[in-house]
């Protein structure tokens, strides 16, 4: 026994040797691979770091129809008959839509619809251009919004009060100069 426990005793000595060895010694391969690792690893973020100023410096949908919008504005300058539709106020800019008639999400009894029409008051820093050029997509907004609710939603004031700050976000969300500040109702029927 006393020979077995010397044996054991040598192999754990001659491995502990050996892995010191394999810890201490220097691979060349393991280094080459490291600093190759390294270098990739560096091109690889100065790639990203480059790809990233280029999109940086790229123009914004928000500039680019800012620049189209003052385009526009410069062209229409010199047309005399050319037609106001917004009034100015004191504190904003009123533009007027065309009625709605829009069918209301169903509930209990009947089909209903809703007829509306409404003003649209816009800051002081809101273009006319852009109104009209976006009207439709302001008009699509609020018959999608007017087709989600339900009859019972639109009878009270709450209702209707919720419904103009509705209608107020969603066009605001795409507005690029200037925000919506307050719906006026001018007829509002629910049948």
């Amino acid at each position: 026994m006393a020979e077995e426990e010397k044996d054991e005793a040598k192999e754990e000595e001659s491995g502990e040797k050996s892995s010191k060895k394999a810890a201490t010694g220097k691979n060349p391969l393991a280094s080459v691979l490291l600093l190759i690792n390294a270098v990739a690893i560096g091109a690889i973020g100065f790639m990203q770091f480059q790809l990233m100023e280029k999109i940086n410096s790229q123009p914004s949908i928000r500039d680019v129809i800012k620049s189209e919008l003052k385009e526009a504005e410069g062209v229409g300058e010199d047309n005399p008959d050319k037609e106001l539709m917004a009034k100015k106020g004191n504190d904003g800019l009123l533009f007027p839509l065309q009625g709605f008639t829009s069918n209301l999400a169903q509930g209990d009894g009947p089909r209903r619809f809703v007829r509306l029409t409404a003003v649209l008051k816009f800051s002081n820093e809101s273009k006319e251009n852009e109104f009209k050029a976006r009207e439709p997509q302001i008009r699509d907004v609020i018959i999608n919004i007017l087709n989600s609710k339900r009859p019972e939603d639109l009878l009270n004031k709450e209702g209707k009060n919720f419904l103009k700050e509705e209608i107020k976000s969603a066009i605001n969300a795409f507005l690029i100069e200037g925000n919506v500040i307050d719906i006026y109702y001018t007829g509002f029927q629910i049948n």
